[in-house]
């Protein structure tokens, strides 16, 4: 109702002001309160003297708008000076006070700016506010009593004076405010409500209920206000009375779901489960019930069904009834989802996730979990599918373009893969996760790489550090890929160290350190990290071994690179733990060189 709106907005503009006052905020106040005059005439104020006063006003006002604040106060206080009357001045005055933490010259300079200028309605209004913000009660009705009679078409005096009667316990006084302000806009339901809830309180039920009846009366074509009624009447011990006006509803409106909802209540209230359990599916299959009051209630029963019998089954197959007629949107198939995946029904989510995204294609979380269920399965081609579908709608989730390339990646799709990444990346902004953007970066490194693109590669893992400086993933890569091109072996050592320091126990990153060290002939320190690496799971990958075989040779003791050698080549032929990547044919043929000639070799 228009009403209502009306007084809510007033409600809100009085927050504002009362927020303002106790914030003691310096900000201009030009969108809450009218711009004063900057001028209060006085009849003992010379012309000269009024000029003069007219410029530092105005010279202050325009500092404390650049934050100038100290210079303001000066010439506020100066403007005191020149007329001791400027209600204009010792307004702003009070607000520098209050920012000062000074309420006592605060309250000062606001009274004195009212007593001033007793017809300005902002001025009696912040300091009502002023007293309700200091607990000061009596003092605050009063303004306010004196403003409402002042300006008697004004809403917000009264609605301020409800809630301060209301604190005080004055119901007698609530009861008339209300009625003043019923006057002012008619009757609605807040106020009649209100009015009922202060009759309770005063202990006298007819009235309470008259009021109600008469509000019903007030909209007789208007069912809402009649199930109210009944609602009041159930709420407060009269269930005949509830249950004769619900019925009077459906008569007049078949098929009215907030009447056949609190006949639910009443059923539920009298112990009457069998009947309540049909309205409540009654309700729930209704399609003139829009879908919030569907969520509400099923949230409820949701509940409830936690707190009692905890039957999933029954609150899945009521869902599953509701989700068979037409949906105004995806809210309940969503909770629907989110219930099911609380009871660990994961199966039986999926097709209530797909009619989610069918109904709402943009559903970031439904497609998510539809992804995660994939991921798990490790089902590349599902999860290929997921993502080429969400970029279609929702191109600036990054975690798509993710999975999608590294699904790629996993077919041996290096060029689709690839392609995916150089979209990821441009869909990364500065609200973007820097930690999924460095990421990317550093898989088009791997992929580059891969196509022997190197000086891309490279250039994507500087772009990759650029964004988190410390994913450590890449630095790896980027370091042992310099120093299998034996370059620029500082740079690689540098970012190697920050690897091992990080994760002194990976055995990945201690043989990248090693051979590092190795590739720039520090074969003593090599071996110690080669070592290490070793024990740390390094003995499983014949890359890693053949590694430290080329450093024991180095470091003199070629009994025991031959033993490593050796051992390389057995893991190679049997498929070692090198991501299952399966080692070069060039690359075996010199490993068995090395094994014939008892030697370190290069080519």
């Amino acid at each position: 109702m228009k009403k209502t709106i009306l007084i809510e907005k007033i409600i809100l503009a009085v927050c504002i002001v009362f927020s303002m006052i106790s914030c003691g905020t310096l900000k201009s106040h030009k969108e809450t309160l009218p711009v004063h005059k900057n001028v209060v005439a006085s009849e003992n104020l010379s012309a000269d003297a009024q000029r003069r006063y007219d410029y530092f006003y105005l010279e202050a006002l325009r500092l404390k708008e650049k934050g100038e604040y100290d210079a303001a106060f000066d010439l506020l206080n100066h403007c005191v000076s020149i007329n001791p009357n400027g209600a204009a001045s010792l307004y702003e005055l009070f607000r520098f006070y209050m920012y000062m933490k000074q309420p006592e010259n605060a309250e000062k300079a606001l009274k004195k700016a009212v007593k001033i200028s007793p017809d300005n309605y902002w001025y009696k209004q912040t300091l009502a506010s002023y007293y309700q913000d200091k607990g000061l009660l009596p003092e605050a009705i009063y303004v306010f009593e004196d403003m409402s009679t002042q300006f008697p078409t004004r809403l917000e005096p009264l609605i301020s004076l409800v809630d301060l009667y209301n604190r005080t316990k004055d119901y007698d006084q609530v009861i008339a405010t209300l009625n003043r302000l019923e006057g002012l806009d008619g009757k609605s339901e807040q106020i009649s409500m209100e009015k009922f809830r202060m009759y309770l309180s005063k202990g006298d039920d007819v009235k309470a209920f008259t009021e109600i009846e008469n509000l019903a009366k007030e909209y007789p074509y208007d069912m809402r206000y009649m199930t109210i009624l009944g609602d009041v009447y159930l709420n407060n011990g009269k269930s005949e009375k509830a249950y004769d006006t619900y019925m009077k509803v459906l008569q007049k409106e078949p098929g009215y779901a907030p009447a056949m909802l609190s006949l639910a209540s009443y059923y539920e209230k009298q112990g009457n489960d069998s009947l309540y359990q049909n309205q409540i599916d009654s309700v729930l299959l209704n399609e003139s019930l829009d879908s919030n009051s569907k969520l509400d209630i099923m949230r409820g029963l949701i509940v409830k069904s936690e707190q009692t019998d905890k039957d999933s089954i029954k609150i899945a197959s009521l869902f599953n009834s509701i989700l068979m007629k037409k949906q105004e949107n995806a809210d309940i198939a969503m909770l629907a989802a989110q219930y099911m995946l609380s009871k660990n029904m994961n199966k039986e989510s999926v097709p209530i996730l797909n009619m989610v995204l069918e109904i709402d294609p943009e559903n970031t979380p439904a497609r998510l979990q539809l992804l995660n269920f994939a991921l798990k399965e490790e089902n590349a081609e599902k999860i290929i599918d997921i993502c080429k579908r969400a970029i279609e709608y929702t191109p600036e989730v990054l975690e798509y373009y993710y999975y999608l390339g590294l699904s790629y990646h996993q077919k041996e799709m290096t060029d689709e893969a690839l392609s995916v990444f150089k979209k990821g990346v441009g869909q990364v902004t500065s609200k973007s996760d820097k930690n999924i953007a460095s990421d990317f970066y550093a898989i088009m490194g791997d992929l580059y790489h891969v196509k022997g693109m190197n000086k891309e590669a490279y250039a994507a893992y500087d772009s990759s550090l650029v964004y988190k400086a410390d994913n450590i993933g890449a630095l790896n890569n980027y370091a042992y890929y310099l120093s299998v091109e034996k370059t620029n072996l500082d740079k690689a050592e540098e970012m190697s160290y920050r690897t091992v320091k990080a994760e002194p126990t990976n055995g990945t990153y201690l043989d990248t350190y090693a051979w590092i060290l190795f590739e720039k002939g520090k074969y003593a320190e090599a071996k110690i990290y080669i070592d290490q690496a070793l024990i740390n799971d390094g003995d499983k990958s014949s890359v890693v071994v053949e590694h430290a075989g080329d450093i024991y040779a180095k470091n003199g003791d070629i009994e025991k690179a031959v033993q490593y050698w050796d051992k390389a080549y057995k893991l190679a032929q049997e498929g070692d733990s090198d991501n299952g990547n399966k080692r070069e044919v060039k690359e075996l043929n010199l490993l068995k060189k090395k094994i014939a000639q008892k030697k370190y070799l290069l080519q």
